[in-house]
């Protein structure tokens, strides 16, 4: 099979594989902090095995890339509490879509890391977004766990798009697989001392669970993504990744029956498609810098 071919195939089962993360916040009968510490847990055994394989091994270039990676650990932390926090409140539709708020963020986030300015397209972009939350919130109160859900969602996509930021900016010459496996082992020292005391005494199939999620729906991910990126463009890989909102909900719905509101669909399109086109012009402002 031709590479290219098979490095999509790659790539959109990788997408599926990250997508399907979110049933586990249904899944798991444990809190958004006990399932982040067992996924971090079993994912920073795998990578730092494939680290160790694979022949990158499990050091770092410097002291300060040391420092930069408990950074990003603090932050993935939250980021997946948060993440699991928002579909546990509301629906998995609900987070995920809130998620994806995230390349837009990372647009008004951007002037402050890097030489960047705003564009009118890109405040367009954000307006549509907002229309897009505001038909997914059934209500203003706090009162509402879906309208608290769609706000814990949306702080963990500005988490997750500063942590990308830095990522971009100080960590990208690890693989993804490497700088995961840093972040994982930072995670879990983190939250161990926030788990609930019900975390040891959980039953065989919670951890078989919390195994998969940490391995198979991970760990494995984030390896194949970079073997991916071998013959694949970054745009590629961007444009696949907001499949993840498509791939989460289909999957919903298939194998727990979760059903979302019309509202909840035409608020993830117009929130999906403000994200595909922040995209599609990052990738084309970059083409032009680089021309430059």
């Amino acid at each position: 099979m031709d590479p290219i071919k098979k490095s999509l195939i790659s790539l959109h089962i990788t997408v599926m594989l990250l997508g399907c993360t979110a049933l586990f916040s249904q899944l798991i009968p444990l809190g958004s902090i006990d399932i982040t510490f067992g996924r971090s847990l079993f994912a920073c055994i795998l990578l730092f095995a494939v680290a160790k394989i694979t022949g990158e091994g499990w050091r770092l270039n410097s002291n300060r890339d040391y420092f930069i990676a408990f950074g990003l650990g603090i932050i993935m932390a939250v980021h997946w509490v948060t993440y699991f926090m928002a579909m546990q409140l509301s629906s998995i539709s609900v987070g995920i879509i809130a998620l994806f708020t995230f390349p837009v963020i990372t647009v008004f986030l951007e002037p402050y890391f890097e030489k960047n300015r705003l564009l009118w397209q890109d405040i367009l972009s954000a307006i549509v977004v907002l229309i897009g939350i505001a038909l997914i919130v059934p209500d203003a109160s706090l009162d509402n766990d879906i309208t608290l859900g769609v706000i814990v969602g949306v702080f963990s996509a500005f988490l997750y798009a500063i942590r990308n930021l830095l990522h971009r900016n100080y960590f990208s010459h690890y693989s993804g697989a490497k700088a995961m496996a840093w972040q994982t082992l930072i995670i879990c020292p983190t939250l161990i001392f926030f788990v609930s005391d019900d975390l040891p005494a959980i039953d065989l199939n919670t951890l078989w669970l919390l195994i998969a999620l940490g391995t198979f729906f991970t760990a494995i991910p984030h390896a194949m993504v970079a073997s991916a990126l071998k013959h694949l463009r970054a745009k590629t890989f961007s444009l696949v990744a907001c499949m993840q909102p498509f791939y989460a909900i289909l999957f919903a719905m298939i194998l727990i029956n979760e059903q979302p509101t019309w509202q909840t669909l035409v608020g993830g399109l117009l929130v999906i498609s403000a994200a595909v086109y922040e995209t599609i012009n990052t990738h084309r402002e970059n083409q032009k810098a680089k021309q430059c």
